[in-house]
């Protein structure tokens, strides 16, 4: 695990950022540390104004903080939507309102509900643990690495669908992504991490003609 060092970042209500950064950076480390899955020893996170560095990630949860790791975190020997519905468990009211409005976001997951997550292809697990974060119904939704694993086709189309629930449903993504094309998709404003510490920030655009994130990324792109 890399220790992250003062790191000083912000995300504004409705928008989306992506996090930069090479293998061990630490942008993993971050995500889980804004989830509460691991406790800074100094510093603070601030969610709307409140200092949540010693709230429960289960109270962060409730305060509207998901995160979607990888699919490690699937209940694979369970069907779709029985892991659906555990991503319920802060927030049961409106819960088959929620539970349709994923399946209208993917319809994909939709037409195998009754299908066991273990058997799905490497695309549809990242849909399901994408739509598990969001019955939490998410003001800030993190997301590690969408598109490890995942063809191109597959990466269109999480990007597309990502944009449109934040869009729509107004939710903030923080975003730890390699691949340039769905950064520049997702976000019009990034960090870089490097060592666990931040080295660069701003407009992507910017960010990717800067020498020192190509430093970062060197032999990646």
């Amino acid at each position: 695990m890399v220790v992250l060092k003062e790191i000083n970042m912000v995300l504004y209500e409705g928008e989306s950022v992506v996090v930069f950064g090479s293998n061990g950076s630490g942008k993993s480390t971050l995500l889980r540390t804004i989830a509460g899955l691991l406790k800074p020893w100094k510093g603070s996170i601030r969610f709307k104004d409140r200092n949540i560095s010693e709230v429960s990630p289960y109270d962060r949860l409730k305060l509207g903080i998901a995160l979607a790791s990888d699919t490690k975190n699937l209940f694979l020997d369970m069907t779709v939507e029985e892991n659906l519905t555990l991503g319920a468990y802060t927030k049961r009211r409106d819960f088959k309102d929620r539970l349709e409005k994923i399946y209208h976001f993917f319809p994909e997951l939709a037409q195998v509900r009754r299908k066991l997550a273990g058997d799905l292809s490497g695309g549809f697990q990242r849909m399901l643990s994408i739509g598990r974060a969001l019955m939490s119904k998410p003001v800030l939704l993190m997301i590690d690495e969408l598109s490890l694993g995942l063809s191109p086709k597959v990466v269109d189309r999480l990007g597309e669908t990502l944009r449109e629930i934040s869009t729509k449903e107004g939710v903030s993504l923080l975003v730890v992504e390699q691949e340039i094309y769905l950064a520049k998709l997702l976000c019009k404003r990034g960090y870089v991490l490097d060592l666990g510490s931040l080295v660069a920030e701003g407009d992507v655009e910017e960010l990717l003609s800067k020498d020192v994130v190509r430093k970062v990324y060197m032999g990646l792109w």
